[in-house]
C-alpha cells in the first residue's frame, strides 16, 4: 500500500511473457469500489474468472479507464469510454478488447468469447452509452484474428 494516499487501495502490475510481446497491464482499485473481503482481488491464473460485464470491467478495465469510464491522464493517457461514439459499431470495441490497440493490451487470450461479449455489452450500455444491440459470443468469434 502506498503511503499518503488513502483513496488508493493497491496498484498491481501483471507482466506476462508468451509467444508474443511483453504485456504490461496496470490494475488499480479505489477503496470505495474495490472488491469485498469475500471477493478475490485478482483472477487466478492467466485467464479471467469474472463472468459478467460489470465484474470484468471492475477487475480488468477500471484500473485504467476509471470507475466512471471517463479515462485518465498521467503517466499515460487512458481514453474515456463515456459517451464514446466509437462504441456504436459493435465490431470496433470487440476488436480492441480482443486484439488491443495502441497502448491497450490484447485481452483476447485471457477472455473467452462470452467474457468479451459481456464486457463489450457492459461498455456499450453504461457510462452514457445507449447502444442496446447486444453483442454475442458468435460476434466475438467472427472478429478474432
Amino acid at each position: 500500500m502506498m503511503q499518503g494516499n488513502s483513496n488508493l487501495r493497491r496498484i498491481g502490475f501483471i507482466v506476462t511473457m508468451s509467444a508474443g510481446p511483453l504485456l504490461v497491464s496496470c490494475l488499480a482499485q479505489a477503496q470505495s469500489t474495490g472488491p469485498s473481503a469475500s471477493e478475490p482481488a485478482l483472477s487466478p491464473g492467466f485467464g479471467f474468472a469474472e463472468k459478467s460485464g460489470e465484474q470484468l470491467f471492475a477487475g480488468v478495465c477500471r484500473g485504467c479507464h476509471m470507475s466512471d469510464g471517463k479515462g485518465a491522464a498521467g503517466a499515460g493517457t487512458y481514453p474515456s469510454l463515456a459517451g464514446d461514439r466509437n462504441l456504436e459499431a459493435s465490431a470496433y470495441p470487440i476488436d480492441v478488447v480482443v486484439n488491443g490497440q495502441r497502448g491497450m493490451p490484447s485481452f483476447g487470450s485471457m477472455m473467452s468469447n462470452d467474457q468479451v461479449a459481456a464486457v463489450v455489452n457492459y461498455l456499450r450500455t453504461h457510462f452514457d452509452n445507449g447502444y442496446r444491440d447486444g453483442v454475442t459470443a458468435d460476434d466475438v468469434k467472427a472478429v478474432r484474428r
